[in-house]
């Protein structure tokens, strides 16, 4: 007789399913610096949990933070799925930017002009908008002594570097061409300068500071904590 093969039943394979993932431990104090990260957080649709560090308070001195931000200074991030699948901490908002950008590919273009015309604007926005933005409010809302010196120095350079992006935003829509980590680090100081300088002089930038902040994400991110800074 001949034999017969039986051949095996296929049986489908199981689809392992998907490992849920952890949220992103957000250290956080609703100032310009925090908003950008709370900002691309939510423009970017990953899960957060916010721990506030209440900088009136010095919290920002706690020892387990400072393991996490050696500068003492908010923002910081502990991601769960960092690379490889290991924890990783990341402090500086900019880094911050960076890191998030790169781990999902969003915001921040793969393609090196694009690139670099991201990472120009992020790091004019981390040595100009930002630190002379902060002069300036020392100085005019929190110095103890009147510096008239002060407040014109700082305010005068705020007014200046309003104006780089003004001439800017007079030929791009964003500051890299397309919405960008670089927008949404300057958009909280913006936000911030214009107390100090009136935007009206600068049309462009004005349309620009309209244009995101209609952001659905951006909107949220603003007011990410909101409460907890009294008057």
């Amino acid at each position: 007789m001949a034999r017969k093969t039986v051949k095996p039943a296929r049986t489908k394979a199981k689809k392992t399913p998907a490992r849920p993932a952890k949220p992103i431990q957000l250290y956080y104090w609703p100032t310009p610096n925090g908003h950008k990260v709370s900002i691309l957080l939510e423009e970017l649709g990953l899960s957060y949990e916010m721990h506030p560090v209440n900088i009136n308070k010095n919290e920002q001195f706690d020892p387990a933070f400072l393991r996490l931000s050696p500068n003492n200074r908010i923002p910081a991030i502990l991601d769960p799925d960092g690379p490889g699948g290991r924890p990783i901490s990341v402090f500086e908002s900019g880094a911050i930017l960076q890191y998030l950008g790169r781990k999902t590919g969003k915001l921040y273009p793969q393609e090196t002009r694009a690139r670099v015309a991201v990472d120009e604007w992020l790091m004019w926005q981390m040595g100009g908008l930002g630190p002379m933005t902060g002069q300036a409010n020392h100085f005019v809302l929190y110095a103890p002594q009147d510096v008239p010196y002060g407040k014109t120095r700082y305010v005068e350079e705020v007014r200046r570097l309003l104006g780089v992006m003004d001439r800017r935003l007079a030929v791009k829509k964003y500051l890299a061409g397309s919405y960008s980590i670089a927008d949404i680090a300057c958009f909280s100081w913006v936000r911030s300068a214009s107390r100090h300088v009136p935007l009206d002089a600068f049309p462009n930038l004005v349309a620009w500071v309209e244009r995101v902040g209609k952001r659905p994400a951006v909107q949220r991110g603003m007011k990410l904590g909101a409460a907890l800074r009294k008057p």
